[in-house]
């Protein structure tokens, strides 16, 4: 009875690795067809930016160039005046992270630390605006940006992009609920204000989560094509997103020039969420677990 029960038991073991051993396998068949469908484009891209146009009419995406041409860079940069294009993105892109940090901190403070009527409703607006698509508010929030007569110009978009949305206040009322309340109450005692207290005590300790949804915010301005081309139709103020529309046309398309400006485009991004990764994912991490 015993060798039964134990060769029952080795079976069952056996069974269990086997099983083990194919959810792994198939993981990671899982894993590498993801990683290939994100590495194949962007090596396609890479290639086409160093060859000529020569090259590129071979319809050889995964062939080597025969030489390192920079020429695609070059004239990529001057002819969509990436320079300008670049100003105007970072304008854009720190503004609305600062007001959109000093606006999303002093909203979160009110929602969590004060109670007043219509806070249920205030609450329930922002997650309606979160599942609500925007495309579909685009009519009237475009007339009245018009009417506001801030079209073609930059405050158009920094309005839009300044908006504080269910994400930040719900990382942000993690961190708040962690600061014992004790602090404002001494605060109190000394005869600080609320905008004090939010200023001095508060919004010093909400920097580690500032700082990571700061960095999200930046890359989805300075990648947003859509908000600056509507709003900012100008050539004057075209940023790195919009600028790429200079390579694309009905009749022809330059594969190299508009390879190398993706490329150019995509650095920015690329050099702060590699820098800046660990903050990104700590910081979220922390904002959503309580302890």
């Amino acid at each position: 009875m015993t060798e039964t029960t134990a060769q029952s038991k080795h079976k069952r073991t056996m069974f269990y690795k086997t099983g083990s051993v194919i959810n792994k396998v198939f993981l990671y068949i899982i894993l590498i067809f993801i990683t290939l469908i994100v590495f194949i484009p962007l090596s396609t891209l890479v290639l086409a930016a160093f060859k000529t146009p020569m090259e590129i009419s071979q319809w050889q995406p995964f062939a080597l160039p025969k030489s390192l041409n920079l020429e695609n860079f070059i004239l990529a940069s001057s002819e969509a005046k990436m320079g300008l294009a670049f100003k105007n993105s970072m304008i854009l892109s720190i503004s609305t992270v600062l007001l959109n940090i000093i606006l999303g901190t002093m909203t979160s403070y009110i929602l969590v630390r004060h109670n007043f009527k219509g806070k249920s409703l205030v609450m329930l607006m922002f997650m309606f605006a979160m599942v609500l698509p925007f495309y579909t508010t685009e009519i009237a929030r475009f007339s009245i940006i018009q009417k506001m007569g801030l079209y073609n110009s930059m405050l158009a978009p920094l309005i839009i992009y300044i908006g504080t949305d269910m994400m930040q206040i719900y990382i942000y009322a993690q961190y708040i609920e962690k600061i014992p309340y004790t602090l404002e109450e001494a605060a109190m005692m000394e005869g600080a204000s609320s905008f004090v207290i939010f200023r001095k005590v508060i919004f010093p300790l909400l920097l580690p989560a500032s700082a990571t949804l700061g960095i999200i915010k930046f890359v989805e301005v300075i990648n947003d094509m859509y908000i600056p081309y509507l709003y900012m139709p100008s050539s004057k103020l075209k940023t790195l997103s919009t600028a790429l529309m200079m390579f694309a046309g009905q009749r022809n398309m330059n594969w190299g020039k508009l390879s190398a400006a993706i490329i150019i485009v995509m650095l920015p991004t690329l050099l702060i969420y590699l820098i800046f990764q660990k903050a990104i994912i700590g910081g979220i991490s922390q904002g959503a677990v309580k302890e």
